[in-house]
């Protein structure tokens, strides 16, 4: 924060810029201008504002006016929008073709023309014309290359050749421009006349802090490489900052080329700081003792930030605190607070403050005068197109400028583009605030307070606190990495873990068969040995379980409800060793794990809360002399037959929910997963569940899960799996057996054939990406996965292409190494089946994605993709249950709903469009029980995204919903006359 004498110096620089740029306006706000007219709309109405921003980010990719025509009508003219008179009626003449074609031609024109205001060439070369207009200027420039995401190791290659080219480009024309004193030199020396900003992630597509020193490596040569050519040319290279979770693995990457002995004596490498980062002044304090360890100075350019609104909502949809200060006025005081940090460490640090804001770059200006820094020793930043007025008064007084200038095609920068409308129409922009709401100087110019630092203790769970979903591993975290590492050298050490059978409290190893579980990743190495339960074992466990079900139904909810949050707390100190089992056992990667883990979690607190809401008894009705009172109680023993792709979240959210509704339990985990299963029984156990009303049962389905079905005292079955082992159960507990005094309840979670739709207009870099997830991700050995993509006739040869390169990035091999993101199937008989129906598919379709022969010894298939399916084919209905994917061409999205319908299954489905008539229609049209709208459509959250059967995918309320424990409990009703000789307690005496 700034002292007196400083405060006092940067309103007198304050008021002198002011003063030169009191008849100056930034062009962007010129009402002479559509784009001016627009923004004026969009300040006035949030409303206007958000339709714009959608239609400007779908505009690049509508190829005519009649598309353009059509998705102003459906982002402007939808019912209960009041958007003004002219806007509408001008978008209404829209309706006829010859109106289509002018209007949408008009309108294309008119936001080309706002782009060109913020882009300064669609390449270098077009560029070219306008960076020497900014010399001439006497404005430096950083050359930014547009794009948001390279998808494929080929994309990445393309950003490679691109800034290898705009460097060779821009240090070949830099040759006839004209020497200036304050841009091209300053106390230190030179200082080039190009300078390039680089994005780190577009220079590697599978960049992720979880691999993080793989991602190092790579990018390490390939960035050297690049340096190398910079140094030779005379060029600056800037490490642009991206998002907060590459944060560390940029600083890393930069310190690591700084130290490089190729690079020794180039002092023109930078890299930026944000400071809307709470962890920023931290990170500055750190650089500037880095820096003066260093022989040669690096520059550091201090931004506000750019993706703050990203930032606070993906914190938010993880459960995480959020990264970022959730008010400008803390940013702006922390942003003072690193420049005087930064300008204190000249001449180690080279200084560029980058801001629109006066308040901020006064207070630089006035810290450097103090710091007595002769002027030049630092430079100031803006973006190109924003800003004039202040660029232009700071150049008349002899500061050095550089300007911020994206280059890239109109595709391309539409994201750029919408995020500097976003930063112009903010409540809080300074720009709008001084040219637009033209709010006095005293007000802009006031010291940003941060608010005070409180230590906020996070909330004790208990069942009165509000549930909230449970945070995953923030892998770019290097503690959650290294805490990673040792959970699985701990696991590792202790296989073959030997798992018994557990009734009634007393474990079995001796009596059993025992079965071998291998690790698919090295089917030589044995996680653990399970002995298997006999028939006898059932019948004990049936009989202790029913003989246990009054004591335990007439325990209060309350009770049982607080052993489920015992049992979350347990698995969340476990949390890590149990996810590191669930790798080896069953190949799940370390986030795929860790999901399994928080669903878990969610699911003991959960339903613990929903229990004591839906097992209070309620009055019926308000009769006097009549009460009425519905009650709720348990069916019974309850058979929990899981599988074993999530093998702690199902097999606790079916047994949990059974437990704290009353019901007795029985646990028959999949073969496949029977370790962590087991350990899942402890934890319960741990948590205060009784030795008799919970029993543990490993075996195999055809035996023991047979044998728990049609047992006449078994009142409820939980299943999850397969169709065909799933409708058996339904058929054989639909008779009644000796003995049975009930009708089972059956509760059976199926399989699925989902489809993806993608759209003409979807925004193809996250479709990709959303879909090689959905289908991919654990190697598509979900329900839930995405196995059939339907892609409209326009889009399809585009989309194949980027999809089958994306995936062809993915990594194979053993999942405790982090980079591989495609890890085994999970047993011999996966792998056989799954290579089988890919061999069979082979013949009839084109295979465009997966090689057959694959050099590992442990079940591993290659991500494979099929194109050009018959959608009636079985490939295309049969469930496959591993990394296989179908794509199918629609000439137009009604045909492709009729395609993504016609499956039996209809479990999950998912839309990528940008048309919100089509989006409304798949509300309507595509029947599945769980859509997702431009999103991948695995990944389900408990309360959020209710989960389950739709059609043949199962019967049942969906699991982590308001309803799914009704399931697991009978409702009775009471009615008592309350009357006696004409007097009943709820009656009024007549005065």
């Amino acid at each position: 924060m700034a002292d007196k004498a400083v405060e006092q110096a940067l309103r007198g620089i304050a008021e002198q810029l002011s003063t030169a740029m009191k008849k100056d306006q930034p062009g962007i706000f010129n009402k002479d201008f559509w784009a001016g007219r627009m923004l004026e709309l969009a300040m006035r109405d949030p409303a206007f504002k958000i339709e714009m921003f959608r239609f400007i980010d779908v505009f690049a990719i509508l190829k005519t006016p009649e598309q353009i025509a059509q998705h102003l009508q459906e982002y402007f003219l939808r019912p209960g929008q009041n958007f003004p008179t002219f806007i509408q009626w001008s978008i209404k003449g829209l309706g006829s073709s010859i109106g289509q074609k002018l209007g949408g031609s008009t309108i294309a024109s008119q936001i080309t023309d706002m782009a060109k205001k913020f882009i300064a060439g669609e390449t270098t070369s077009d560029a070219l014309t306008n960076l020497g207009s900014l010399r001439r200027e006497h404005v430096g420039f950083t050359l930014d290359l547009l794009g948001e995401a390279a998808v494929s190791e080929n994309e990445s290659e393309i950003y490679l050749h691109r800034y290898t080219e705009a460097i060779e480009q821009l240090a070949d024309a830099a040759k006839t421009w004209q020497e200036s004193p304050l841009l091209d030199h300053d106390s230190l020396g030179n200082i080039p006349k190009v300078n390039v900003s680089i994005k780190v992630s577009s220079l590697y597509s599978a960049i992720d802090p979880l691999a993080f020193d793989h991602a190092i490596a790579i990018l390490y040569r390939r960035l050297l490489k690049l340096l190398l050519q910079a140094r030779a040319l005379n060029v600056f290279v800037n490490f642009d900052l991206e998002q907060y979770e590459l944060k560390e693995l940029t600083f890393e990457l930069f310190r690591r080329l700084r130290m490089a002995p190729e690079l020794r004596g180039y002092p023109h490498l930078g890299f930026v700081i944000q400071a809307y980062q709470k962890d920023s002044l931290a990170d500055a304090e750190a650089w500037v003792k880095f820096a003066k360890s260093q022989k040669e100075p690096f520059t550091i350019r201090l931004v506000k930030g750019a993706y703050w609104d990203y930032e606070t909502i993906f914190a938010q949809q993880k459960n995480w605190p959020s990264p970022v200060f959730q008010r400008k006025n803390e940013t702006d005081a922390n942003f003072e607070n690193i420049a005087e940090i930064l300008l204190e460490a000249f001449p180690h640090v080279r200084v560029a403050i980058a801001s629109h804001n006066l308040r901020s770059i006064a207070h630089a200006m006035a810290y450097a005068e103090r710091r007595k820094l002769r002027q030049g020793s630092y430079e100031l930043q803006m973006l190109y197109g924003m800003a004039e007025p202040i660029r232009r008064a700071l150049i008349a007084r002899g500061e050095r400028v550089r300007v911020y200038a994206p280059v890239g095609n109109l595709l391309i920068g539409m994201a750029y583009l919408v995020r500097r409308l976003l930063e112009n129409t903010s409540n809080e922009s300074f720009l709008r605030q001084r040219f637009v709401e033209t709010k006095n100087l005293d007000e802009l110019l006031l010291s940003p307070k941060p608010a005070p630092k409180n230590e906020i203790q996070a909330p004790q769970k208990n069942l009165q606190s509000p549930f909230e979903n449970e945070p995953p591993r923030d892998f770019s975290d290097p503690a959650v990495r290294k805490q990673w590492q040792t959970a699985l050298k701990m696991v590792h050490g202790k296989f073959p873990l030997a798992i018994p059978t557990v009734v009634g409290g007393n474990s079995s190893l001796t009596m059993a068969t025992t079965i071998k579980r291998e690790n698919p990743s090295n089917p030589a190495e044995i996680v653990a040995e399970i002995h298997y339960a006999h028939l006898d074992e059932v019948n004990q466990a049936v009989a202790l379980a029913n003989a246990a079900s009054v004591s335990w139904r007439d325990r209060s909810v309350h009770e049982r409800a607080q052993i489920l949050l015992n049992a979350a707390a347990r698995l969340r100190e476990e949390r890590d060793t149990l996810s590191a089992l669930m790798l080896f056992e069953v190949g799940k990667s370390p986030r795929e794990a860790d999901a399994d883990l928080c669903e878990t979690i969610d699911f003991c607190e959960y339903y613990a809360r929903e229990a004591v809401s839906l097992l209070s008894p309620k009055k019926l009705g308000t009769l006097a002399g009549e009460a009425n009172e519905q009650i709720y109680e348990p069916r019974g023993v309850s058979a929990i037959i899981a599988p074993w792709n999530f093998p702690s979240a199902i097999l606790t959210g079916m047994t949990v929910a059974a437990l704290v509704t009353g019901n007795t339990a029985i646990m028959k985990p999949a073969e496949q997963s029977t370790a962590i299963g087991f350990r899942i029984f402890e934890i319960l156990r741990q948590a205060g569940v009784p030795a008799d009303v919970l029993h543990f049962l490993p075996g195999s389905g055809e035996e023991i899960g047979a044998a728990l079905c049609e047992h006449p005292d078994v009142q409820i079955i939980a299943f999850t799996g397969s169709r065909p082992v799933g409708l058996q159960i339904l058929k054989h507990t639909a008779e009644l057996k000796p003995k049975q005094n009930h009708l089972k309840k059956v509760i059976l979670e199926l399989g699925g054939k989902n489809a993806i739709i993608v759209d003409s207009d979807a925004d193809l870099d996250e479709a990709v990406l959303g879909i090689r997830h959905s289908a991919f991700s654990f190697q598509g050995q979900k329900c839930s996965a995405c196995s059939r993509v339907i892609v409209l006739a326009d889009r399809y040869d585009e989309f194949i292409h980027r999809l089958v390169e994306a995936t062809r990035t993915l990594l194979l091999g053993p999942p405790e190494r982090f980079e591989h993101t495609l890890g085994p199937v999970v047993d011999r008989e996966a792998y056989e089946r799954i290579k089988n129906t890919i061999a069979n598919a082979s013949k009839r379709f084109q295979r465009v994605c997966g090689d057959d022969a694959v050099n590992s010894i442990g079940y591993y298939i290659p991500a494979t993709i099929f194109v050009d399916v018959d959608p009636q084919d079985k490939l295309a209905q049969e469930e496959i249950f591993g990394p296989v994917l179908t794509v199918h061409k629609a000439r137009d999205f009604s045909e492709a709903l009729a395609i993504a319908n016609h499956t039996d299954c209809a479990l999950t489905g998912g839309v990528f469009s940008r048309s919100p008539e089509n989006l409304a229609r798949a509300r309507r049209e595509f029947h599945v029980g769980n859509l997702y709208l431009n999103r991948g459509i695995t990944g389900a959250f408990v309360s959020r995204q209710p989960f389950g059967g739709f059609k043949l995918s199962g019967i049942g309320s969906k699991a982590g919903g308001a309803d799914y424990l009704q399931q697991f409990i009978e409702t009775r009703v009471i009615t008592e006359n309350t009357m006696r000789r004409g007097f009943a307690p709820d009656s009024e005496q007549s005065g």
